[in-house]
């Protein structure tokens, strides 16, 4: 894993109980959020995203699965890419042992580093790694990605392995999880299509607004209208 880089912090600030990151996240999102500080960003990501999608098509489903996993827990604030010296950070709770793909956000990180240092946020690059690896087959954006998510400091395998649906969660355990996050019956049956991706690639067709996260108040809302699984 590469040294220094903003996306993968040395020692994360693993506290026992919830700070909001709402605060944070207030300004809301936007779509062009980097229209002026930094024009190029999607573009530098899709570049780096696609290069080694090309090359691993199971990528698509495991940065669906970062995306999804990060955004579960504190909102999406990239809280799952920090490292802590006691190894009791998000990523190194059980669900997320077997996450993959860390490598590549470093790679994208590098490259708007060397563009645009100090203004493209770890949170707004997992969220387009999982659009833009999903978008890899078709050649094109599938969807707009809101972009000005600010990244998080503090970052709990307890509160991950609490939060993060297990999978021997029964049907009615996974809704009351997702309604905790502001999330029903479409979005769960959704997001568990895409989380398959992996198996074979359901997805056929992603409309503009899928997988559009938001975090507020802690909760993640997702809006998805009008997707077509097989």
């Amino acid at each position: 894993m590469m040294k220094g880089m903003v996306c993968l912090v040395a020692v994360a600030l693993v506290l026992a109980g919830s700070v909001s990151i709402a605060a944070a996240q207030a300004a809301g999102l936007k779509k062009g959020f980097y229209k002026k500080s930094c024009p190029q960003a999607e573009d530098i990501a899709q570049k780096v995203v696609w290069k080694h999608v090309a090359g691993n098509r199971e990528l698509a489903a495991k940065f669906l699965r970062m995306f999804f996993h990060d955004c579960f827990v504190r909102g999406c604030d990239a809280s799952v890419l920090l490292d802590s010296p006691t190894n009791t950070a998000e990523k190194d709770a059980p669900p997320n042992l077997s996450l993959a793909g860390f490598e590549v956000i470093d790679e994208v990180k590098a490259a708007l580093e060397r563009a645009c240092p100090g203004v493209v946020s770890c949170a707004d690059i997992v969220a387009l790694a999982a659009r833009d690896s999903v978008s890899f087959q078709y050649g094109k954006k599938l969807w707009e990605v809101e972009t000005g998510r600010r990244d998080g400091t503090v970052s709990s395998d307890t509160q991950a392995l609490n939060e993060i649906p297990a999978p021997s969660s029964t049907f009615d355990i996974l809704l009351t999880n997702f309604s905790g996050k502001g999330l029903g019956l479409q979005d769960l049956v959704v997001l568990s299509g895409a989380y398959h991706i992996h198996v074979a690639w359901s997805l056929t067709y992603v409309d503009a607004e899928f997988m559009r996260a938001y975090s507020y108040a802690g909760e993640v809302h997702v809006r998805t209208h009008n997707t077509i699984l097989r």
